[in-house]
């Protein structure tokens, strides 16, 4: 389980310290739950997040332990690190929309007719229990030929669960390559 401490103060010359130490700012909310500010250390949440099996995670701030799907992260514009991240409580057996990544596996034949692979949407929102969420969406793109590509419509949508982003929306396809 990820352990995290509490921020005293939420201003920017205590996050600055936190960050020069070593720790990853973060913020967690949920309906019915107080907002936390706290901190990870940045090395053992990265872990954490890549090791996970399913959306939702645990991890324990203070003496209080919680389930939290990553909502949204804030990356450094030049070294790419991540600098502070949102998390979401994720109670089970509550409908919600969760943010679910994209995952493409295959070659795509269109490449061999100068073309290149193109994902436009990497992350889809599914609207569903968390239990029922999967961790990332696995699309087959090996089909794909040049001006070819794959809608929100052309998806299958998980086990109980809906597909929210509107059907003409683009996921990934295979354009002209220049």
């Amino acid at each position: 389980m990820l352990e995290g401490i509490i921020r005293e103060s939420i201003g920017k010359s205590n996050a600055k310290k936190l960050r020069r130490d070593g720790y990853l700012i973060a913020n967690i909310y949920g309906k019915d739950v107080e907002n936390v500010h706290c901190a990870f250390k940045h090395g053992e949440f990265v872990r954490a997040v890549r090791n996970k099996e399913s959306l939702d995670f645990p991890v324990k701030v203070g003496d209080k332990e919680y389930n939290v799907v990553v909502q949204e992260y804030q990356l450094h514009p030049v070294t790419g690190m991540i600098l502070h991240v949102d998390l979401r409580v994720a109670k089970k057996g509550e409908v919600s929309d969760y943010l679910v990544p994209i995952e493409t596996k295959g070659t795509p034949k269109g490449i061999k007719n100068k073309g290149v692979l193109v994902i436009t949407k990497r992350r889809v929102r599914v609207r569903g229990k968390i239990e029922d969420i999967p961790a990332k969406i696995v699309l087959d793109v090996s089909h794909l030929d040049r001006n070819e590509s794959i809608l929100i419509r052309d998806m299958e949508a998980p086990a109980n669960c809906k597909l929210m982003d509107k059907p003409h929306v683009s996921v990934c396809g295979v354009i002209k390559a220049r």
